[in-house]
Formats: C-alpha cells, sequence, structure tokens
C-alpha cells in the first residue's frame, strides 16, 4: 500500500473544514490520507465533542463526518477516537446506496452533507444520505441556506441530488434529519459566475418552535425588512413568518433572508436566536449580513465561496467565480485541494468599473476526475 499523504490540520482556520475537504478529496481519490494536529486552531483541539448537555453519552460531530465517508468508501478509520489529535483513512471503492450518520447531538446536517455529498458523486449508482442532528445550527450552513442556495448554485457544476427535509431540530439536542437522494456524474463541469446582474428579489423565512412564542418570529421579520429597506428601496420583501410545532424537535428561533440576481446569483444573510439575545437583534444581524454580501458585487456570498472550491477543484476545465473578499475558510480550502489534486488556482482583484475594493475573480483550472463507473 502507498504511504499515507500527510496533512497539517492546525494549518490557516485550523478546524474542521480541514478535516472535510482532505477526507472528502482522500474518498474521492483512493488515496490514503493522515491528518495530523487536527483543529489544533481551536479551543478544544482534537475529535471534540459537538455541544450539548449529555457529554458522556455524546458522538462527536467531526468523527460522524469521518465515519461517514469510510462508510461511503468502505475504508479503514484509523485514530477515530474522542480527542484524537491524528487519524488515517484508507479508502476503498466508493459504494452507492444508504448511508446514515447521526452524532446524537444538534451536531451539523449541513456539515454532514458537506462532507458525504461530494463522495457520493462518484459512486457506481445513486445514493441516499440519511443524516441527523440539528438542521439549524450555530457556526454551520442553516439547512435552508444548504437548499436554497448552496444546491442550485452547486447544480451548475452537474451535481443532482434531492434533500428531503423531515424534521428540524435545535440545539442542544439536535433530533432533525433530512434525507438527500444523490445521483452519480461521469464528471463534472467548470462553471463561470462573473457577472452579478441586479438583485431582483428578496424573500425569507423567519421562524419560531417549540415553546417560544410566535411574536418573535414577526420581531425578527420586522426589524430584518426595515434595515434592508435603508438600502433596497424598490424591491417587495417576502419574509414568511411561521410557528414550527409538528415539524421541529427541541425549541430555537432564527431567520434567513434571501436575494437573487437577475444572473441567477443567489445570497442570504441568516441569524440564530440566543438565550437573552433580542429578536430585533436576531432580525438586524441577519439583514446586514445580506447586505454586505450584495455590496461587494460578487456572484457568492462569504459563506458559498469556500463550499465551491472543492467542486471547482474536481471539474473537468477552468471555472471562474467572482467573490467579496476571500475568507479564511475559502484560502485553506484552496490550499487542501491543491496538496491532493492538481487543481491549480489563483486569485485575483476584479478591476472592472463594477468592482469595489473587496471583489475579487477565484479562477481554477480543475483536474477532471472521472467517476470509473461510467
Amino acid at each position: 500500500m502507498a504511504a499515507a499523504v500527510e496533512m497539517d490540520g492546525s494549518i490557516m482556520e485550523g478546524g474542521g473544514q480541514i478535516l472535510r475537504v482532505t477526507a472528502a478529496l482522500s474518498c474521492i481519490n483512493g488515496a490514503s490520507i493522515r491528518i495530523h494536529k487536527i483543529r489544533a486552531g481551536r479551543s478544544t483541539p482534537g475529535l471534540s465533542w459537538s455541544k450539548g448537555p449529555f457529554f458522556s453519552k455524546q458522538i462527536p460531530q467531526h468523527l460522524s463526518g469521518l465515519e461517514l465517508v469510510r462508510d461511503i468508501c468502505c475504508g479503514n478509520l484509523e485514530g477515530g477516537t474522542v480527542g484524537s489529535t491524528e487519524v488515517t483513512l484508507i479508502p476503498g471503492k466508493i459504494k452507492s446506496g444508504k448511508h446514515t450518520a447521526d452524532p446524537q447531538t444538534a451536531g451539523s446536517v449541513g456539515l454532514l452533507l458537506q462532507v458525504s455529498l461530494p463522495c457520493a458523486l462518484y459512486a457506481d449508482g445513486p445514493s441516499e444520505l440519511c443524516l441527523k442532528g440539528g438542521t439549524n445550527a450555530d457556526m454551520a450552513p442553516q439547512i435552508d441556506y444548504t437548499i436554497k442556495v448552496f444546491k442550485p448554485i452547486v447544480e451548475k457544476f452537474g451535481v443532482h441530488f434531492d434533500c428531503d427535509l423531515r424534521m428540524r431540530g435545535y440545539y442542544p439536542k439536535g433530533g432533525g434529519e433530512v434525507v438527500a437522494k444523490v445521483n452519480p456524474v461521469s464528471e463534472l463541469s467548470p462553471v463561470t459566475m462573473t457577472e452579478r446582474g441586479t438583485i431582483t428579489k428578496i424573500y425569507g423565512r423567519s421562524f419560531v418552535a417549540g415553546v417560544l412564542p410566535y411574536k418573535l418570529a414577526k420581531d425578527m421579520a420586522t426589524t430584518a425588512t426595515r434595515v434592508i429597506r435603508r438600502e433596497i428601496k424598490d424591491l417587495y420583501i417576502n419574509i414568511q413568518t411561521l410557528q414550527e410545532k409538528d415539524m421541529a424537535c427541541g425549541s430555537g428561533n432564527g431567520i434567513i433572508i434571501i436575494a437573487e440576481s437577475s444572473t441567477g446569483c443567489i445570497f442570504a444573510g441568516s441569524a440564530l436566536g440566543k438565550k437573552g439575545v433580542y429578536a430585533d437583534k436576531v432580525g438586524f444581524e441577519a439583514a446586514e449580513m445580506l447586505l454586505r454580501n450584495i455590496r461587494h458585487n460578487g456572484c457568492v456570498d462569504e459563506f458559498l465561496q469556500d463550499q465551491l472550491i472543492l467542486f471547482m477543484a474536481l471539474a473537468n476545465g477552468t471555472s471562474r467565480i467572482r467573490t467579496g473578499p476571500v475568507t479564511l475558510h475559502t484560502q485553506t480550502a484552496i490550499h487542501v485541494a491543491e496538496q491532493l489534486t492538481q487543481a491549480k488556482f489563483t486569485v485575483t482583484k476584479a478591476e472592472d468599473e463594477n468592482a469595489s475594493n473587496d471583489t475579487y475573480i477565484i479562477e481554477c483550472q480543475g483536474v477532471g476526475v472521472t467517476n470509473p463507473h461510467f
């Protein structure tokens, strides 16, 4: 067996993203990988626990993601224990069919999908990913973002998957469930997104679940609408307010606001409620986040940037994506993709008349990984 490729988990962003991109590329390339100094940039290094009330009974989120990849590729995972700062993934053949991950906490369903979706694209047939945990968790994409923003954009690469949201789950219990049905690809197509166009539509979802009063949803939506109106005066802003009862496990509140452009670009701002934080502050935070991501005149927001890097690297040809300021998460994803594939990235400042000081073009010459089963 060839020696495992070494990856330093403490570099740059130094968090779970290095694990996710590395594990997915290891699975797809069929190359063993050893990741050391895992999450060294975090206050609790290693494969830490997801946040939750009963630590002794939990399976950590990062380990759940690695175990899911191991199962998808019929591989072996060495060092996969709580607190471990070093793991080795030895991938086998990527297998279609049903795969389940359950951190048994509010560990993010969106992050589990992030690590497993690319792997399932190179299986020998359709896959069903049953992902449990937190659907609207802090420090991770809300499932609404995954479905409304990530999904339509990644489909431009030739990715096709359905996302069935069966139950929402909130911190600290989790209990959410999403089933993603993924079709394999022969190869991914490159994508060019360099024309932002004008914002044509703004809509969203403001919700409360469990024991929280409906008034919170209305307050979040009202504040968000008022903040956006200061800057964008000529569009109808349609933020639905909802009280979730049957389709939610636990209590929570939050808001996601989405903007679409005339050229098919999609942006979002979102925020979750926390104990002691006023609802209008949550609405304000989400609205400001959306406006910030519209102002730079890029084609993707700050949270989609890094999620597209892996697909750009795998695609057969040159992708070009216009962005706002390049995040540390994106820089980290580029570093890992260049280390583990032959993909070449360049980041340059956009110089056209619509560019601001914070507008960039990320270009990638992808490696064109093909599915051996096609």
